[in-house]
């Protein structure tokens, strides 16, 4: 029955015995050790932990793990409900106004992409009806951050004066996000490339947020894993491929959005909140008949078309029409094209060609394949040595974003493997160029383990392998 975002051990003092449970998607943070004397929860005493499973419950009295969150969806079976707009429409305006139960200063992050700009228009139109809004000043405020003339920048500026919100526009030099990264790296605890990329700038946004006396934020997580949002769905062969990959996509939020979203902004003591990911929403959402979330450019359809076209009222417009439709832009990209580039110069000038030949005898588990996840690698080992810290991070190749299985959609994906979205050749506007590698990916070659077949990931034709 519990609702929203948590994570919590409630001990009974009458008899010792305890509940360690986490919510439903995994917003929230939790892990799980075992001590030598079975007792000790804190990392540094463990000879074991891992990341608690989102949804899942823990009794001392049974001493199992049970999953506590079974929707429908989980099953990953085909679903078949007819599209339904207005359904979709009032669902996320129940989710994010239930979001707005706060007695602190507030504001949305608002990237000018679709499901950030959705989120602050809610925001807008609740506030201009309700007296919440006399709390603190009339209107919303909306922060953005990016390097100076980003794609983010300029198309939040436009969303923001659209809605008339307070916007705070917040710029970053690439030197500055090169000179967080082990701040971040230590905050957010993990050494995923995309998370890292995405993290360091929402990072230095939550500083300079919490400064302004802000307390809470509301975010867009989630609506890609959900619609199937990110370029390489354009891929998708099928419907029922693209709708196992959604369900693959949720359940590792935990691993990776929701990590970002939750560690980067409270690091900084500040609250994110994430109305895409209300238990209600993901049921509606997942529920559609998987065809209606296919893109389909020939019926003029794009990526999160069912999301796009629940929000198009001509009669009282929710966004400009072309901000409605703006392509999708991961946030790491979005900041700037160049910080993706320059995170990639850093990390060459610091690993060098024989580092990443032994990449696989320094790190046999989950080992980097750029200098970039080398050089982050490092830095993550620093902090955090032991063997059990290594493997709550996901690993396996990905192409703008997805899973390792999502890889398979297209052959020629396994020789340009980067988790930025202009690696969805043919697909992204400023795609990278498909005959090369982006400037960090260096040669790799290493035996590979019994089974394991090679990913030529460099553009290197295979017979040269």
């Amino acid at each position: 029955m519990l609702d929203g975002m948590f994570s919590f051990v409630l001990l009974d003092t009458r008899d010792k015995s305890f509940i360690a449970a986490r919510d439903a998607i995994g917003i929230c943070p939790l892990y799980m050790g075992w001590g030598l004397d079975e007792m000790k929860a804190l990392s540094d005493d463990c000879e074991r932990f891992i990341s608690f499973p989102p949804g899942h419950l823990y009794s001392s009295k049974t001493g199992g793990l049970r999953r506590w969150y079974n929707p429908p969806w989980f099953s990953e079976s085909i679903p078949s409900a007819p599209y339904d707009p207005l359904l979709i429409r009032e669902s996320f305006e129940k989710a994010v106004i239930k979001r707005l139960m706060t007695d602190v200063p507030f504001g949305v992050l608002l990237s000018g992409g679709l499901d950030s700009s959705l989120v602050a228009s809610v925001v807008s139109r609740y506030l201009a009806e309700t007296k919440v809004a006399r709390q603190w000043g009339n209107k919303l405020h909306t922060f953005c951050i990016g390097l100076k003339g980003s794609p983010d920048l300029k198309a939040a500026k436009e969303v923001a004066d659209y809605l008339g919100t307070v916007h705070h526009e917040l710029h970053f030099t690439v030197q500055e996000g090169i000179d967080a990264l082990e701040e971040v790296i230590y905050h957010i605890e993990t050494y995923d490339v995309t998370t890292i990329r995405a993290s360091t700038p929402m990072f230095l946004m939550s500083r300079k947020i919490k400064s302004l006396g802000v307390k809470m934020v509301l975010s867009g997580e989630g609506s890609d894993e959900i619609f199937g949002g990110y370029l390489y769905f354009h891929k998708a062969p099928n419907k029922k491929e693209l709708h196992e990959e959604t369900c693959r996509k949720i359940k590792a939020l935990h691993l990776y959005d929701c990590l970002r979203a939750n560690k980067a902004t409270s690091a900084w003591g500040l609250e994110a909140r994430v109305p895409f990911l209300d238990k209600n929403f993901i049921n509606v959402a997942m529920d559609l008949d998987p065809e209606c979330k296919m893109i389909r450019r020939d019926l003029g359809r794009i990526e999160k078309w069912v999301l796009r076209n629940a929000f198009d009222d001509e009669k009282k417009p929710y966004l400009p029409k072309h901000i409605l439709y703006r392509q999708k832009e991961q946030f790491s990209d979005g900041v700037g094209y160049s910080w993706i580039d320059g995170l990639k110069d850093h990390a060459n000038a610091h690993v060098s060609d024989s580092m990443m030949t032994n990449a696989s005898f320094v790190y046999p588990e989950n080992t980097p394949t750029t200098k970039e996840a080398y050089y982050y690698r490092t830095v993550f080992e620093k902090f955090y040595p032991k063997n059990a810290a290594r493997l709550t991070v996901p690993g396996g190749p990905s192409v703008a974003c997805s899973t390792a299985k999502a890889v398979e959609w297209d052959t020629a994906w396994s020789k340009l493997l980067d988790p930025s979205g202009r690696a969805a050749l043919g697909v992204h506007d400023a795609a990278y160029e498909e005959e090369k590698a982006p400037a960090s990916a260096d040669p790799v070659f290493r035996p590979p383990a019994h089974g394991e077949s090679i990913l030529v990931e460099t553009g290197v034709p295979a017979a040269a392998v």
